[in-house]
């Protein structure tokens, strides 16, 4: 998108980041974040709702796994769409497998809808059947992860994702509200060249620089998530004096949890990302958990869809849209899920709550 406004279809239009899409490393690109829009700018008028509703349009989600949180993104999505008049014709689960992606974007691209929400498994890999989905008409709004070559505007209509930095911040002020500004930190990073975990463990460190009396005295990575429970016992072995471990999301933080309960270590806290009943549940019984930051899978794929929608009116989307995240502790699990997920809390964390 040109930095120059167009027909001005959400309030407060931010010109797209300029991004170099022919390096393979996006993490570590420099990518110009305060020109991001927000989703809460995102908004269609209701004259161009009407002219989305009578196209009669259809659209795929083309997921690169399953768990909650897709289905969320999926509630999301469909409920926009629902709104506009748009019929899902399919959603696919990649498994986290590159090549079931492929032929996943290969039916679906038979299938010719006007709209695909998706995020990619390996954008190398699933480049060329993006293209021929995208050839025959479809518009693509992505999830996090760019493809690598692929230019905004032209290839796609924008990518919708966490406000990575400000998550990671998040992450570093909640490490300092456990250890009251002080204390000594173990970090176990995901050591994969991944957009968004990348960014959020880059800045967790950058936002710890605001608290000299936290130390990191001990970094390990890992690739899988099963890894991190040797990772966590070795670490707490080595360096019996750690106060907190951050890790790089939810489920792998599931292990480190294990790790201290089997060491007998309830005093080490945990800091991580993303909402998962399990953690939840330990925080909810004043466990090992001490917070997490989530962001807001419902919106991002209503905001995913409204972007798509509004594409095929041919107005201009920013190059990136940021949502929304929240800060969860005990106190708050409740709200925050309903505002994640927009479901019911579990019954089994709203009875752990109540007690």
């Amino acid at each position: 998108m040109n930095g120059h406004r167009r027909r001005t279809w959400f309030s407060g239009m931010f010109a797209a980041a300029a991004l170099c899409a022919t390096s393979m490393s996006w993490a570590a690109q420099s990518i110009d974040w305060s020109k991001a829009a927000k989703s809460s700018d995102i908004h269609l008028t209701e004259q161009q709702s009407e002219q989305i509703k009578s196209k009669d349009l259809t659209a795929a989600l083309v997921w690169h796994g399953a768990s909650p949180w897709v289905a969320a993104v999926s509630r999301g999505a469909r409920a926009e769409f629902e709104k506009l008049g748009i019929k899902v014709v399919a959603a696919t689960d990649a498994q986290f497998d590159p090549a079931k992606q492929v032929a996943d974007l290969e039916n679906i691209a038979a299938l010719k809808p006007d709209i695909i929400l998706s995020l990619s498994v390996d954008g190398v890999s699933t480049k060329q059947s993006y293209a021929k989905a995208i050839e025959r008409g479809a518009k693509l709004v992505l999830l996090s992860n760019p493809i690598p070559g692929f230019e905004q505007g032209k290839d796609f209509v924008g990518i919708v994702t966490d406000d990575m930095f400000g998550m990671g911040k998040a992450a570093a002020d909640l490490t300092a509200d456990a250890l009251g500004d002080k204390g000594k930190i173990g970090m176990i990073y995901h050591d994969a060249s991944y957009f968004i975990t990348n960014n959020r463990d880059n800045a967790y460190r950058k936002g710890l620089k605001a608290y000299p009396g936290l130390n990191v005295v001990i970094e390990r990575g890992f690739i899988k998530e099963h890894e991190t429970s040797n990772v966590a016992a070795a670490m707490v072995l080595q360096h019996p004096e750690l106060e907190a471990i951050y890790v790089s999301w939810d489920a792998a933080a599931e292990g480190v949890v294990e790790a201290l309960r089997s060491l007998g270590r309830r005093d080490i806290k945990v800091i991580t990302h993303d909402l998962g009943v399990n953690n939840l549940l330990d925080m909810a019984m004043d466990g090992n958990v001490h917070g997490t930051i989530a962001d807001r899978p419902f919106d991002i794929g209503q905001t995913m869809a409204r972007l798509g929608a509004a594409s095929t009116l041919g107005l201009p989307a920013p190059h990136f849209t940021l949502v929304p995240f929240d800060t969860v502790k005990r106190d708050n699990i409740a709200e925050i899920w309903q505002r994640a997920f927009q479901s019911p809390l579990p019954r089994l964390l709203n009875l752990a709550l109540k007690q």
